[in-house]
């Protein structure tokens, strides 16, 4: 047996009022869709088509390279859909798992267990079903002694509403008996679509229902709304799965993370903690509060408050913030500081040295164990092109200095405070880029009497 999936991802989503397909909408850095092809990952699928209307180019273009792609050029319905997805999948494929891509609630262990059941029973066909206290908008599932009926929630009698068991749009068939079946469901609706419910009657075998134990894993996301109250869902579970592995939160909720995000062990994560990306936070870091962090690696041990960061990777027992920012390109050695109002960007920053306030470091490489001075900026844009500036091992850089690349500053040197570095300091030595100081004695008692003489003169003139 050989196992395909036919995931559907063409609709429009009209109530997400947004130009931007609907299963491109994103929870946790993940597309929809995307959370719907993480879920098959787990299950012996041997082939992925994935049906795609809407915004068809920009819903490809996140598709992993092995899913294979069918065009819906015209919505008919979840039946028309799927019989798009059966042209394209590989005719090995004897078992079709039939899907939505807007249903980033959907679980590795439901789709195991919805395999198991089928494939050991011998079923035409088998659906997902769960129990909700308000089915609202579901098609109610009928049963009447074996069979299985769905009704969807506008044809439904009075009784049939009262129904809790709904169809979760999550179906396994044996692929000959459903394309014969799609082939003689008709369009007499007021929709003049093909509903795939509608081949459960016509596939030739037992229908079984696997129940899902969670009810969770069946909402699907049709407006800003649902996008929003799953995102929230996707949340507690990302928290849960780091708290139960050992990583501490003060609170839960006000920590929010991606999918692909990583957090060792003994991290602490503070309020107002954004891990994006793949982000990786090493064992007995404290993150936050009020930290962004996006596509970072973070050492053990390294303490990050009130700080932005981007594709940066910093070492292990470095300290970031407060009120730092690290551009693209940034790499913080281990024991390194990046300290209070300091922005870096596209500069290594090497071991042990430290950049405590008020600084600019922009394609720099600073040397291990180097102190930079508040307020120091490397001019690193001439108004054309982008310079380096190269600081030595073991530098001791005076108070608002300014490095005008490209310019290199020698092991162990010092720059005085106030200087404009235009030319290289050798290793040891001393630069001084500044205007020799001159007393004007007297100056303030002269500049007052002065003052004093113009205003009576412009008193005068106003009279």
């Amino acid at each position: 047996m050989s196992i395909g999936a036919v995931v559907m991802a063409a609709g429009q989503g009209t109530r997400m009022k947004s130009a931007v397909p609907k299963v491109l909408h994103e929870i946790a850095g993940r597309p929809l869709v995307g959370w719907v092809l993480d879920a098959l990952a787990g299950v012996r699928v041997t082939n992925t088509v994935v049906v795609v209307g809407h915004g068809a180019e920009a819903v490809k273009a996140v598709l992993p390279a092995q899913a294979k792609v069918a065009l819906q050029r015209e919505q008919h319905g979840t039946g028309h859909a799927t019989q798009i997805g059966l042209r394209a999948l590989d005719r090995s494929c004897d078992t079709v798992i039939v899907l939505s891509g807007d249903t980033p609630l959907l679980e590795r262990d439901l789709l195991k267990r919805l395999v198991r059941s089928h494939t050991r029973s011998g079923r035409a066909a088998t659906l997902v079903s769960a129990i909700l206290d308000d089915a609202g908008r579901y098609g109610r599932v009928v049963r009447d002694g074996s069979n299985v009926r769905i009704v969807e929630a506008r044809d439904a009698s009075a009784t049939e509403l009262a129904i809790q068991e709904i169809n979760a749009g999550l179906y396994i068939f044996d692929r000959a008996k459903l394309e014969r079946a799609l082939r003689r469901v008709g369009r007499d609706n007021a929709q003049g679509e093909v509903y795939l419910p509608d081949v459960l009657p016509l596939v030739g075998g037992d229908i079984g229902v696997l129940v899902s134990q969670n009810p969770d894993v069946v909402l699907g996301v049709n407006s800003r709304v649902e996008l929003a109250e799953c995102g929230a869902i996707i949340q507690e579970r990302l928290r849960g799965r780091l708290l139960v592995a050992g990583v501490a939160m003060p609170d839960p909720t006000a920590v929010y993370l991606d999918a692909d995000v990583v957090v060792e062990a003994d991290a602490v994560l503070h309020p107002g903690t954004h891990l994006q990306g793949t982000t990786s936070i090493g064992p007995g870091c404290v993150i936050g509060p009020n930290v962004v962090a996006n596509n970072c690696v973070i050492g053990a041990g390294t303490t990050a408050l009130f700080a932005h960061m981007s594709d940066s990777v910093i070492g292990a027992g470095c300290q970031i913030g407060p009120f730092a920012y690290l551009r693209p390109g940034v790499t913080v050695e281990d024991g390194g500081k990046i300290g209070t109002y300091v922005e870096v960007k596209n500069s290594r920053v090497g071991k042990k040295a430290k950049v405590p306030h008020l600084s600019y470091i922009g394609d720099a490489d600073i040397g291990d164990g180097t102190n930079i001075g508040a307020g120091n900026i490397t001019a690193n844009y001439d108004g054309f092109r982008k310079h380096r500036t190269t600081i030595g091992v073991g530098v001791k850089t005076g108070s608002d200095c300014v490095f005008v690349a490209p310019v290199s500053i020698g092991d162990r040197a010092m720059t005085a405070a106030g200087s404009i570095l235009t030319h290289d300091v050798p290793a040891g030595a001393l630069g001084i880029a500044r205007a020799r100081q001159e007393n004007l004695e007297g100056f303030t008692e002269r500049a007052e009497a002065k003052a004093r003489a113009a205003m009576k003169r412009d008193g005068k003139r106003s009279r």
